[in-house]
C-alpha cells in the first residue's frame, strides 16, 4: 500500500483538530486525507497520551534518513551555521535543506544540534537561537464570543475547492496579532501556496482601519489577489469593500477552527519570536517590522523544497507574467 507523507502543516491542523475535540473522521474529511494515511500518522507518531506535530514530524524525518554518511565538519560549515542561526535564526533543519539545495557540503542538523549544545557548556549563546527555546504558544479553545455579528460574511464552506490544493499565489489567510493588555496589533497575511508573508503595523482594531491597511498592503499584487480567508473577529467587517477594491473573494473560518486557517496560526507563532506575547505593539518600530518580514520571508521552508517564500512567490509570479505575454 501506498502511504502518502503528510506535511508539517497538515500534521500542525491534526494537532489543533485534537486538541478542538473535533471527530477523527471530520479531520480527515477537512484535510483531504486517506483514513488509513491518518490512523497510521497516529500510530506512528503520537505521544503515548498526546499528539504533537513537532514530535511526529521528528519522528517521521528520522525514519527519512538513510545513506548518511560521515562528513568533516569544517570550519567553513561553523561559520555558515553561526550566520545562518544568529543573523537569520534559521533552525539547523532549514540549514541543512538550504546547503542541499545549494550544493553546498554540510554536516547532518543533528550533528549541528551537538555542535549547538557544545557551545552551550562551553559559555556559548548559540543556543539561544533555537526556536525551540521560545516560550510555547497556547491557543485557547471553547470560550466564548464577544466578537459581535460580521454583515454579510461568506462562509469558507463556500470557498473554492481549488483553494485546498495549494496550487497558485494569491489565496490568502490574514488575522491580527494582538499586543499585551490590547495595546497596538499586527495585521498578519500569509499567502496559502508560497507562504509569503505581509506584517503592518495597526494603532487598533477598528474594522475602518484594518480595512483600508489591507487594501493598501495588498493594491500593488492586486492582479494575483484572489481570495482572503480571514479570523472571524469584527475587525475584519469591512470584507465587502477589500473585496471590491481588490477584486477577489473574501471568506470567513468557522469560529474557534484556527486549523481551517493553520498556516495563519503557524506563521503567527514564527512572527511572535520577533513580537513576544508579554509585550505592547503600540510602539513598534517600522524598521522592526520590516526585518522580521524580511527574514520570514528569506527563510528556506522545507514544504517548499528548502526554498524561499519569496522565490517561490516571485518565481510563479514571473512565470505567469511570461505565458501571459507569450513568451
Amino acid at each position: 500500500m501506498n502511504y502518502k507523507q503528510l506535511t508539517f502543516e497538515q500534521r500542525y491542523s491534526i494537532e489543533l483538530m485534537l486538541k478542538a475535540k473535533i471527530s477523527k473522521k471530520e479531520i480527515i474529511k477537512s484535510l483531504c486525507i486517506n483514513e488509513s494515511t491518518f490512523y497510521r500518522e497516529l500510530k506512528r507518531n503520537s505521544k503515548p497520551r498526546t499528539y504533537s506535530a513537532k514530535h511526529a514530524q521528528k519522528l517521521a524525518d528520522e525514519r527519512k534518513k538513510e545513506g548518511h554518511y560521515k562528513t568533516i565538519f569544517s570550519t567553513e560549515m561553523k561559520k555558515i551555521i553561526k550566520e545562518k542561526m544568529i543573523k537569520f535564526q534559521w533552525s539547523p533543519e532549514q540549514i541543512v535543506g538550504w546547503c542541499k539545495l545549494k550544493a553546498i557540503q554540510m554536516v547532518s542538523h543533528e550533528r549541528i544540534y551537538q555542535y549547538v549544545w557544545q557551545d552551550k557548556r562551553q559559555g556559548g549563546l548559540l543556543y539561544k537561537e533555537l526556536r525551540t527555546g521560545q516560550k510555547k504558544y497556547k491557543k485557547r479553545y471553547g470560550s466564548k464570543s464577544n466578537r459581535g455579528q460580521i454583515p454579510d460574511k461568506v462562509s469558507i464552506e463556500k470557498r473554492p475547492k481549488i483553494v485546498e490544493l495549494k496550487e497558485r499565489v494569491g489565496d490568502l489567510e490574514s488575522d491580527l496579532i494582538i499586543g499585551k493588555d490590547h495595546k497596538g496589533a499586527l495585521l498578519t497575511i500569509v499567502d496559502r501556496y508560497s507562504s509569503f508573508l505581509w506584517i503592518e503595523n495597526v494603532t487598533g482594531k477598528k474594522a475602518d482601519m484594518i480595512t483600508k491597511m489591507t487594501i493598501n498592503t495588498l493594491a500593488p499584487h492586486k492582479k494575483w489577489v484572489r481570495t482572503i480567508t480571514n479570523d472571524n473577529g469584527k475587525e475584519f467587517a469591512g470584507h465587502k469593500k477589500i473585496a471590491e477594491k481588490l477584486n477577489c473573494d473574501v471568506y470567513f473560518a468557522h469560529p474557534y477552527s484556527s486549523w481551517e486557517r493553520g498556516l495563519n496560526e503557524y506563521t503567527n507563532k514564527l512572527i511572535r519570536q520577533y513580537f513576544p506575547k508579554n509585550e505592547h505593539l503600540d510602539n513598534v518600530k517600522q524598521k522592526d517590522i520590516f526585518e522580521t518580514v524580511n527574514k520570514l520571508n528569506n527563510r528556506p521552508r522545507k514544504k517548499l523544497g528548502y526554498r524561499t517564500p519569496k522565490e517561490v512567490f516571485y518565481q510563479f509570479i514571473n512565470q505567469n507574467q511570461k505565458l501571459a505575454l507569450g513568451t
